[in-house]
């Protein structure tokens, strides 16, 4: 079953008060919801989650504890738009937990594990037009090196690019397990004892399918405009890139202009909106018991004015 990441720390950072609106951008399997809900008996619940299985099973797992809870069936890239139909101004509280979740990983049909054979897919919405075999099969030696790079910071991402257009002119590229062959034969010995060899580029695969860093970065810009005073956003993030975008944004709008920093005195209206709070790691435990969780980080951030 799957296991949520930073759980205690999440529930304890987010500051949930009994009447609290907080919005779960990233619903998935309900772990995190589900103990938000039962924190705020008087308060309400909006979650986002365009996976459908996600939503069926979060839903009788949400409806055991309370009512106060709404399920949006959409990408957290319309945050804003959603709230907005439902006339809610601003929240108490907004999470993002970026991780797969486990059972997509673990059904084999969806094509997100490097583990097991299926039909080369990752789509987190089943009804996106673009799969992981379209980015395989179809784009350019070029594009492929890009995103192996960009996405995966592969260090041979040129040589399974290569690997790649090479293979798919003799027939398609199917599944994982086909892919994952393709990938071990293109880098060298050393490199597969360290660690899985096809880790980096079907990470890179799954970013470029889902348009994971920009619809994050979006809806990051929009949840610091919904957050109310005193009001916090968590995020859990599981690599480097979408680490980078959270810990540039926040420190963005919670820094005061270089250029008016060397003043005796900043005027009011020149002082930031935002405070960082805390930016923290899995503790040995939770990685020892959940070895998703090793990567995790926790970043926190306030609106003071």
């Amino acid at each position: 079953m799957h296991k949520s990441v930073l759980l205690e720390e999440c529930l304890y950072y987010l500051n949930l008060k009994g009447d609290s609106i907080i919005v779960d951008c990233t619903l998935g399997y309900g772990g995190h919801s589900s103990e938000i809900l039962k924190r705020i008996p008087q308060g309400f619940l909006y979650a986002f989650d365009q996976d459908q299985e996600a939503i069926t099973y979060s839903q009788k797992r949400l409806q055991s504890i309370s009512s106060n809870y709404e399920i949006i069936k959409s990408n957290f890239v319309y945050l804003q738009e959603e709230l907005q139909k439902r006339d809610i101004q601003e929240v108490d509280g907004i999470l993002f937990d970026l991780g797969v979740s486990s059972p997509q990983l673990d059904e084999d049909y969806r094509g997100f594990s490097f583990h097991k054979d299926a039909k080369l897919d990752m789509r987190m919405d089943l009804e996106n037009p673009i799969s992981a075999y379209e980015v395989v099969n179809q784009y350019t030696l070029e594009d492929l090196i890009r995103i192996f790079k960009e996405y995966g910071e592969e260090t041979y991402a040129f040589s399974i690019a290569s690997s790649i257009v090479k293979k798919r002119k003799e027939k398609s590229i199917e599944t994982t397990l086909e892919l994952v062959e393709i990938i071990k034969a293109s880098v060298p010995e050393k490199y597969k004892r360290e660690k899985h060899p096809a880790r980096k580029v079907f990470q890179a695969i799954r970013i470029e399918v889902n348009h994971e860093l920009e619809v994050f970065e979006n809806a990051l810009e929009q949840a610091l405009s919904k957050i109310k005073i005193g009001g916090r956003i968590c995020v859990i993030t599981f690599h480097s890139l979408e680490d980078r975008i959270c810990k540039n944004k926040f420190k963005e709008v919670s820094q005061v202009d270089v250029s008016l920093s060397k003043l005796p005195v900043i005027p009011e209206a020149y002082l930031p909106n935002f405070k960082c709070i805390k930016t923290l790691e899995t503790k040995i435990q939770e990685r020892k018991e959940n070895n998703r969780a090793r990567s995790a980080k926790l970043r926190v951030i306030e609106r003071i004015k």
